[in-house]
């Protein structure tokens, strides 16, 4: 067993070998074989979500599941439910990460919450730390977000996402967000800043979906998210280290998500 010295030291290494050095991230790139088993990913996620959303009686992908109504009383309580997915759908020399969770939001309107949704554009914070609205159209928008993502090394983003929004029967609705720019900022912050080419960068972060539905239940709304990111493989021989810190990530990145369209509503 590693004591409370050799393990960070371990963890330490393996942060360095497979995600960062001690000054620099490391160089990744984005093969065209996990773009494509991405978008097979992407593709399967959203076949499944349109399948549910048709469905008359069941409107959250948790609804679907067979501890449907225990996780529906645990969020009308008042906890953010955060659960790992899988689609089954092998993406090659790459990770996915896809993440779901639910929050109440008590004392708000659907038609109040869309409205503030469909136009206004994120509140920043620890991981949001510029949102701008570039356009907007009936039912869509398009935003530049500046993220940061923090473990153990800090990595800053410009992005770039379309958005759309759906109306899916009364007291339902939903939007979709997809990452169109995902590009790594070098220097953040520093007269030397600049873009890295996406793709071509640390590995991170390539690819950013997210599925949002919102239904309509007795004092308030709940708000559901499901959300798919792409980042580098672990090499092998690392995952059993690496691998929870990564996901761990995720499922922090997902939890902040929630807990802001919280504040929001």
């Amino acid at each position: 067993m590693l004591g409370t010295v050799g393990f960070p030291r371990v963890v330490g290494l393996a942060l360095g070998l497979a995600m960062a050095g001690d000054s620099a991230p490391v160089a990744s790139k984005l093969s065209p074989a996990s773009v494509l088993g991405w978008q097979r990913y992407a593709a399967a996620v959203e076949a499944r979500r349109v399948g549910e959303r048709r469905d008359t009686e069941r409107f959250l992908a948790l609804d679907f599941l067979p501890d449907a109504a225990t996780e529906r009383r645990t969020v009308m309580a008042g906890n953010l439910v955060v659960k790992s997915m899988d689609a089954h759908v092998d993406v090659p020399s790459a990770m996915v990460h896809h993440w779901r969770g639910a929050v109440f939001l008590p004392g708000t309107t659907l038609e109040r919450l869309m409205a503030t949704l469909e136009t206004e554009a994120p509140p920043t914070g620890p991981e949001v730390l510029k949102a701008t609205v570039l356009s907007r159209a009936p039912g869509s928008m398009r935003l530049f977000l500046r993220l940061q993502r923090t473990k153990f090394v800090t990595v800053v983003y410009n992005t770039e996402h379309d958005v759309a929004f759906a109306r899916d029967g009364a007291g339902r609705a939903s939007s979709v967000s997809v990452a169109t720019k995902i590009a790594e900022v070098a220097d953040a912050n520093k007269a030397s800043e600049h873009e890295l080419p996406p793709g071509d960068d640390s590995g991170y972060l390539w690819r950013l979906n997210a599925y949002w539905r919102y239904q309509t239940v007795p004092g308030g709304v709940i708000a559901e998210c499901e959300s798919i990111s792409l980042s580098r493989d672990v090499p092998f021989g690392l995952q059993y280290i690496t691998g929870p810190l990564i996901r761990s990530t995720a499922r922090e990145s997902m939890t902040r998500a929630l807990e802001e369209i919280r504040k929001r509503g």
